[in-house]
């Protein structure tokens, strides 16, 4: 799995979708030995994302700008609504890379989208979030995420969804595709003046008997037949 790479002004979420409001702890390197003898980072950082307390959040994606981080693995803590029982961590996503190395700067600063659909666990009741950075290699003192977002997760309103099939169709009955069709208004009249004529042609209609070969009271030879 790969996450997505975007441009700083781009989202997969609606335009109207504001980010969750929520609060990040100072990141946490990990070292190796005793932190007081300032020994070498182990290239493994830890930050956690705390969301408004109270209100679990469904979500959506998440967005951030790397700082030459090679990899990330994103923990959850969700609550599920129907128990008592205490919130749970499970791993939505385990080492995913950032970078194309982590030795050369490839990807190193790129903004990144991680949606729900990449995690491998749904991403609903959430109340913390965990991310945990790798950087392997030596050549980058330091390692980090910055501009983190996390956008929250609606289902569509299916009263609207309805509201935009009907639009669609009564916009498509206003502007039905007459290409190659003669003028309706033409048709129209053309149709009124051969029913008027119709009418005028009935009226006139004379109800006398005219004999087939009775011209004026006499015959015309040449319509005689000879036997």
């Amino acid at each position: 799995m790969e996450a997505v790479k975007m441009m700083q002004t781009m989202s997969g979420t609606p335009d109207d979708t504001k980010p969750v409001n929520f609060t990040v702890k100072a990141p946490v390197y990990l070292q190796i030995g005793d932190a007081k003898a300032d020994t070498a980072h182990s290239g493994v950082c830890v930050v956690d994302v705390n969301l408004p307390f109270g209100k679990p959040v469904n979500i959506e994606e998440v967005t951030f700008k790397n700082y030459y981080t090679a990899y990330v693995t994103v923990r959850l803590l969700r609550r599920n609504p129907k128990q008592e029982a205490p919130a749970k961590w499970c791993t939505a996503v385990r080492d995913l890379p950032l970078m194309d190395n982590p030795h050369t700067e490839g990807g190193s600063q790129d903004y990144y989208t991680i949606h729900r659909t990449q995690m491998q666990v749904e991403p609903d009741h959430v109340v913390c979030a965990r991310l945990i950075l790798r950087q392997p290699s030596l050549a980058w003192l330091t390692f980090s995420l910055e501009d983190i977002k996390i956008f929250p997760h609606t289902e569509p309103d299916p009263e609207k969804e309805v509201s935009d099939w009907l639009s669609d169709l009564t916009l498509t009955d206003q502007h039905p595709d007459l290409e190659g069709l003669p003028d309706p208004q033409t048709v129209s009249s053309s149709i009124q003046q051969m029913w008027a004529l119709t009418e005028v042609m009935q009226t006139n209609q004379t109800t006398a008997s005219i004999g087939r070969f009775d011209v004026d009271g006499c015959y015309d030879i040449s319509l005689l037949s000879l036997t």
